[in-house]
């Protein structure tokens, strides 16, 4: 499963938030993630994309490949960072996993 983050160049929040995930080893996670992170500026990207996150960056999306199934995460806390990012982001899949 990856986790896709939503952002847009030269925003605070979504610098932050990369950054504070990147800092964790998501493969540890149940079941391990993988991090993809999607400027939605970019050329290329679908203005679907640009439209439905164009003021609400950073968003996290969880996406399944195998079955296509995407279930955008809860905002979290620019504040949250190390051991306490990683469990609330293990709490926050298994919610989502658990809808699918």
């Amino acid at each position: 499963m990856k986790i896709f983050l939503y952002v847009r160049e030269g925003c605070c929040l979504c610098e932050t938030l990369e950054g504070h995930l990147r800092e964790l080893t998501l493969d540890q996670l149940k079941p391990p993630m993988e991090l993809s992170v999607i400027d939605i500026d970019d050329v290329g990207i679908p203005s679907s994309l640009r439209v439905r996150y164009d003021l609400l960056v950073p968003v996290m999306v969880l996406k399944n490949e195998l079955n296509s199934t995407s279930i955008p995460l809860p905002r979290v806390s620019p504040r949250l960072k190390g051991e306490g990012l990683f469990r609330w982001l293990q709490s926050a899949c298994n919610e989502a996993i658990g809808s699918i």
